[in-house]
């Protein structure tokens, strides 16, 4: 299983924006939705074997929000940055009136969330990597069946994130010496992970 984690620092945690301002008044969430997006799709197809968590952290902390989608569930994902926006927004939307975890649509689950608590929980799962430029390289990386990568939007991490990471001693890896936008780095991610398996399944005679 291939697991991601992205941190979104600005996105509103109620759906408050418009997505004709995704990259302005929705705190970057273009490129949230681009990797997500990114995660899941190929070329004519989804990843079934992929779930990513977006924490959606905001000031105050009560008002974060985490959505997790299922790849193995989930529908109405499209490839298209602004769809794959309006389904989030939606889904944050509809949380503002539910005080517990549900399900907005298939795959996607949304629910109020201490965020602190969910990147350390995340940071216990097998194969957890802490994914950013003063890492090794990611060519050194030799990876097991189990991946659970997380990833920043455009905004660093905040020190609390960071002593958090850092604490939890997972290896911290770099996909390249230059600041690449998240979709990217998934991008480079999965190319990783994909050859393993191709070298896996067809071992040299």
């Amino acid at each position: 299983m291939r697991r991601f984690l992205f941190l979104a620092h600005r996105v509103p945690p109620d759906g408050a924006f418009t997505l004709n301002d995704l990259a302005g008044g929705a705190g970057r969430m273009d490129e949230i939705a681009r990797a997500v997006s990114t995660a899941f799709t190929l070329s004519n197809d989804l990843r079934r074997d992929v779930e990513v968590t977006v924490l959606f952290v905001a000031e105050p902390p009560p008002r974060a929000r985490r959505i997790d989608l299922v790849g193995a569930r989930l529908r109405y994902l499209n490839p298209d940055e602004r769809s794959t926006a309006a389904l989030l927004k939606n889904a944050l939307t509809r949380a503002v009136t539910f005080p517990r975890e549900f399900e907005s649509s298939p795959g996607l689950t949304v629910a109020p969330v201490d965020p602190e608590v969910e990147l350390k929980a995340f940071l216990g799962r097998p194969g957890a990597v802490w994914l950013t430029e003063a890492g090794r390289p990611i060519t050194e990386w030799d990876p097991g069946r189990e991946v659970a990568a997380v990833v920043s939007d455009p905004y660093d991490p905040t020190p609390a994130e960071a002593e958090l990471l850092t604490a939890s001693g997972v290896p911290r890896l770099s996909v390249g010496p230059r600041s690449l936008r998240t979709s990217q780095v998934v991008d480079l991610v999965h190319a990783a992970l994909d050859r393993r398996d191709a070298d896996r399944a067809d071992p040299p005679h």
